[in-house]
């Protein structure tokens, strides 16, 4: 059992008490209070209904054996065969919900904002990041998540330099948290006339979106240059006339963050600044993660010293995950986005870390 922070009875007293404030005739008089309070009854509901409908059928499953146990031999064999069946789908399911504990912490069921930074290489790197997007992209298509591109910096030739996308659905950060990291690519280069084998690299970064106007990151006006300039790219032909584009400098930091696809200046500037308080927060958790790591005698880089997975396409064709050790020879589709079984392997891991012990 994952150590995960989970107390259904600690759960199912505070949905009690949710449900009572949501009864209140003053509950709509803070909409922001109030929307937070469904939300979070809503999510209570759907946990507790799930594990108390799981203790159900095991409670069933249990009845069954002991029918079995009680019945003649002849009769018996049916019985268990059929306990069995329940006692597997019921472990199955319970597998799955143990990973769905991962996905508790505070940020898990945020938007995910994913930036994009090609590496070394010209245009071979800036191609590979182009084909990350798309990967990024055509997952969250598969799971009926929406994505919007924010900016994005093209290559020279082919490719892109970076690109940030905000992918919003359940669990969008908790899962996509898992592909922060170096991946890198060993292929025959396209763009070499040689046709000699490149290696490429790419680094993904994951932050959970926050709200522009969200209390837990403070950022002063001191501390910020905005800069205004003309969009191209995304927005379309309205956006262009005007210096609609927007590009926020945290000054203490040197962190920037630029957005160009709204339609307005204001609009740009909303964006950009929810996304600079993300990139704020996922600084602040990956510093405490390093430090919690550390504390368990785990090195970890960041940045471009943390790879995360291997893509083959040549001399052979395999996907691996250096963290877990995941892998796959159907290269085609995970570049067509099928990488929930590196996310899964990555949140099992992440289990057994919690089980071994450790800060």
């Amino acid at each position: 059992m994952c150590r995960c922070d989970f107390d259904l009875p600690a759960l199912t007293l505070e949905l009690a008490e949710l449900r009572e404030q949501s009864a209140a005739p003053d509950l709509w008089n803070d909409s922001a209070n109030a929307q937070a309070v469904m939300k979070r009854v809503a999510k209570l509901e759907g946990v507790t209904g799930t594990w108390t409908g799981l203790a159900a059928e095991l409670d069933d499953a249990e009845a069954l054996l002991a029918l079995a146990a009680e019945e003649a031999e002849e009769e018996r064999a049916p019985l268990l065969v059929e306990a069995e069946e329940q006692v597997a789908a019921l472990a199955a399911r319970f597998a799955d919900l143990e990973i769905g504990l991962t996905l508790s912490g505070p940020y898990d069921d945020h938007a995910a904002v994913i930036d994009v930074h090609s590496g070394a290489g010209g245009t071979e790197a800036q191609d590979w990041a182009e084909m990350l997007l798309r990967m990024y992209l055509r997952w969250a298509e598969s799971h009926r998540m929406k994505t919007e591109i924010l900016s994005l910096t093209g290559g020279e030739e082919a490719g892109i330099k970076n690109a940030s996308v905000r992918i919003q659905g359940e669990n969008a950060y908790g899962l996509l948290r898992a592909e922060r990291g170096v991946h890198r690519l060993v292929r025959i280069s396209p763009f070499d006339a040689a046709h000699a084998r490149h290696t490429s690299f790419a680094l993904v970064e994951v932050m959970p979106e926050l709200d522009a106007s969200d209390p837990e990151i403070e950022v002063r006006p001191e501390d910020l240059r905005v800069d205004t300039y003309h969009a191209s790219g995304h927005g379309g032909q309205n956006v262009q006339k005007n210096d609609t584009a927007v590009r926020i400098t945290h000054l203490p930091t040197g962190i920037v963050v630029t957005c160009q696809n709204e339609r307005s200046q204001n609009q740009n500037r909303e964006v950009a600044m929810a996304v600079l308080k993300s990139r704020l927060l996922e600084r602040e958790l990956e510093k405490r993660e390093l430090e919690r790591l550390a504390l368990r005698g785990v090195h970890v880089e960041a940045g471009w010293g943390n790879q995360i997975r291997s893509y083959v396409l040549q001399p052979y064709r395999m996907v691996k995950d250096l963290r877990t050790n995941a892998e796959t020879s159907d290269t085609t589709a995970v570049l067509d986005g099928a990488i929930d079984p590196f996310i899964t392997a990555y949140l099992r891991d992440q289990v057994g870390q919690d089980e071994g012990g450790g800060a």
